[in-house]
């Protein structure tokens, strides 16, 4: 059996400000040092349930380098740096089994919601087939579409709520429970390491009971820009039109593979300064 995990660090224990998260921030350290830690309770949980289990973990957070590849589970294999294919993702493909998120994050617009956004500050919303998707339903679609299952999240009470919504039997660990934009109440975190280490064993001995979210296409896809400029350059994007008076790009996918892909480069359009 092989099993991605992907980790993400906004949604993990504790985790409520931009500085734990930004590898600029004076808090940040302690923030991956965390991530780390529930990484490793979660790759304990599967081998606990699948002692011959492949363990691949997917480092998904802005620049995809803040696991302590020292201090991670040597029994794992550690994906990390960009660009690379699918994103938050890699690793994945259609030997995968199952996959399990740790430590996510609500989509843009969700509240209250701990530091909640969609890839990017920049994108304001992404609608696939009329279907507002964060990060959690973009990466469980583009898994379902692999017809990997997503059997397991950690996050905030209302990222848990965001994948129950969209793939009722994965279990959830609500790490804390989300006052606004930078505040919650959290567990603490060797707590929050238990939980996982026995959710994810869990998770994986029911992963026969859960369904791959898939989403059929073709699909018609809107993308909202919070910055003028980077619908400029979205538009020079062959099949991205813009709409909607001037901060909403369109653009239709044949598959769900092929809209992800192009969100992830709206993603990285948006990160380009005028010149």
């Amino acid at each position: 059996m092989k099993a991605l995990i992907s980790v993400d660090v906004e949604g993990i224990s504790t985790v409520v400000h931009s500085t734990e998260t930004n590898p600029d921030g004076y808090d940040y350290e302690r923030g991956r040092k965390l991530a780390t830690a529930e990484t490793n309770a979660v790759i304990a949980g599967v081998l606990d349930a699948e002692p011959d289990a492949s363990v691949w973990v997917a480092d998904a957070h802005g620049p995809f380098r803040n696991l302590l590849p020292e201090d991670l589970d040597r029994r794992a294999h550690l994906v990390r740096g960009k660009p690379r294919a699918l994103g938050m993702l890699a690793g994945l493909d259609e030997h995968t089994d199952v996959a399990l998120f740790v430590g996510y994050h609500a989509r843009a617009g969700a509240g209250p919601a701990v530091l909640a956004h969609t890839v990017t500050d920049d994108i304001l919303d992404v609608r696939v087939a009329g279907q507002s998707m964060g990060e959690i339903g973009l990466n469980a679609a583009m898994a379902g579409h692999l017809g990997v299952p997503v059997v397991l999240l950690s996050g905030d009470d209302i990222a848990c709520t965001e994948l129950s919504e969209l793939v009722p039997a994965a279990i959830t660990v609500a790490v804390k429970q989300a006052l606004g934009q930078a505040a919650a109440v959290a567990l603490h975190p060797q707590e929050v390491r238990e939980r996982l280490r026995h959710a994810a064993a869990d998770a994986i001995s029911r992963r026969a009971s859960v369904t791959p979210l898939t989403v059929p296409g073709p699909l018609d896809v809107e993308v909202d820009l919070h910055r003028p400029y980077t619908v400029d350059l979205a538009a020079l994007v062959p099949g991205v039109a813009r709409a909607y008076g001037g901060r909403t790009v369109t653009f239709q996918a044949a598959h769900f593979a092929d809209a992800y892909r192009l969100v992830q480069l709206l993603a990285q359009l948006a990160s380009i300064k005028p010149g």
